[in-house]
């Protein structure tokens, strides 16, 4: 999921949480009736001054922001290829410490 905060394009793995005012982690845990899954977070960054958090991850970014997000995107999917084939511990260890 987007994630305001962390910078441009980094990933990170994350059990469980709170929604932090994130509409799309509110109509998941609504469905899966828990906090409790896995998360792939992507940054997307903290927006400018007078921009709100929705504006900001819904407009187009540019092209040097679409390229980070679109290689933080590939990543994501192979962070949870790694999870199902190495386990959680092995790809949160892997992909938390990057970047």
């Amino acid at each position: 999921h987007d994630e305001l905060d962390l910078p441009v394009g980094i990933l990170r793995i994350k059990e469980g949480g709170g929604l932090a005012g994130h509409n799309g982690l509110r109509s998941v845990s609504d469905h899966l009736h828990t906090r409790d899954y896995l998360r792939v977070r992507i940054g997307v960054g903290r927006p400018p001054e007078g921009r709100s958090g929705a504006d900001h991850v819904l407009r187009r970014p540019g092209r040097e922001e679409a390229t980070d997000l679109a290689r933080t995107v590939a990543e994501a999917a192979e962070a949870v290829e790694a999870i199902l084939r190495d386990g959680l511990d092995a790809a949160m260890g892997r992909y938390n410490a990057r970047g």
